[in-house]
């Protein structure tokens, strides 16, 4: 799968003009103003070997420490090192060396001249998602993961979420996007070489991939966006049959153990937005059914109190009352985009998702 993966995307694929499904496309309305506005100075090159399927990019962390997993050419990357400021870093891994090579090229002169800064903020290496040890990344040395349709390209996902849980650190996030199956596919599809290459055979079932998360310690994964992926090559779809395809964002918070709950739990608590993050001068999505407007008390489950106050978001928030007096369960409501994607079960899987 590795080797297959590394030939499609080093070999058969010239530019993103190639792809024969939307998968490895980002639709222009799921990407932030901030974020369009810094892809203009990223190089023509780097873009145009981008293979994503969402956007994968949060606003609002300046200062931060974000690792890439599957890096590719590095457009997330050097977006990133505009978002993060002179004072925040960036790393990007990836085990393909023609993407790694397009990925170096500009690093030096998109630093130190586009961006003004003393010396670059962001670097390259090889490696696998499945093993970041090998790629010099340390427990808890990040605070912020992003990726962009390379999980399903994993031989090993439960490996690929273990080593994010272990290189974040507490109140950091795992904040990416991917491609999602509404069913197990069998063998025969999921070694599929073109398929796999297009983000299709590798796709997990969405509730496997619930499960997955919780079973590494992402208790509460929630959704963020989501939409449906055409498969625009007839072969290909004949294939499939009826197997439908989602990209989906993904929000995964690390928190210590026992802060996140498997359900809603009510602990009177309410939560502010007070502003602050770029693109979101009036209100803030958390999540497909969480919108903070700006100076407004909102009630608040104990995960999404601890998520916007316990974090890297917590900055941005003030969260109001503890966990002292239980109140049962909290209605926090069907997640809208979980729900279009999931055939049945509550939807999301999640506590609030």
């Amino acid at each position: 799968m590795r080797s297959s993966v590394q030939k499609y995307y080093g070999e058969t694929l010239a530019t993103s003009d190639d792809l024969k499904t939307s998968a490895c496309c980002t639709p222009a309305d799921q990407i932030p103003k901030t974020v369009r506005e810094a892809l203009k100075d990223v190089p023509d090159e780097v873009k145009a070997k981008y293979y994503g399927c969402g956007s994968p990019t949060p606003t609002g962390i300046e200062g931060l420490r974000v690792l890439d997993l599957g890096s590719g050419s590095g457009r997330d990357c050097y977006v990133a090192a505009r978002l993060v400021g002179e004072n925040g870093s960036v790393l990007g891994v990836d085990m393909t060396d023609g993407q790694l090579e397009v990925a170096r090229k500009y690093v030096d002169e998109y630093c130190t001249k586009t961006l003004g800064y003393a010396k670059p903020n962001v670097r390259f290496e090889k490696g696998t998602i499945e093993d970041l040890k090998a790629a010099n990344v340390a427990d808890e040395s990040v605070d912020m993961i992003i990726s962009n349709c390379v999980i399903n390209l994993s031989p090993d996902k439960p490996a690929v979420l273990r080593e994010a849980h272990r290189v974040l650190a507490n109140g950091g996030e795992f904040y990416f996007s991917d491609v999602y199956c509404d069913r197990r596919l069998p063998d025969d599809l999921r070694s599929h070489e073109i398929l796999l290459g297009e983000c299709l055979g590798g796709a997990m079932y969405i509730e496997d991939f619930k499960r997955l998360c919780q079973a590494t310690g992402f208790t509460d994964p929630r959704v963020l966006a989501g939409h449906e992926i055409e498969v625009r090559d007839p072969a290909l779809a004949e294939l499939l049959g009826e197997a439908k395809f989602y990209s989906i964002t993904y929000r995964l918070f690390k928190l210590p153990p026992g802060v996140l709950e498997t359900l809603c739990e009510d602990y009177g608590q309410y939560a502010v937005y007070n502003g602050g993050i770029p693109d979101s001068p009036h209100a803030y999505q958390l999540d497909d059914h969480h919108r903070f407007v700006k100076n407004k008390p909102m009630l608040v489950c104990g995960n999404t109190g601890s998520m916007v106050g316990e974090t890297w978001l917590g900055k941005y928030f003030t969260l109001v009352g503890d966990r002292s007096t239980h109140y049962g369960l909290f209605d926090c409501g069907p997640s809208p985009v979980a729900a279009s994607t999931a055939s049945c079960g509550p939807a999301g899987g999640g506590a609030c998702c």
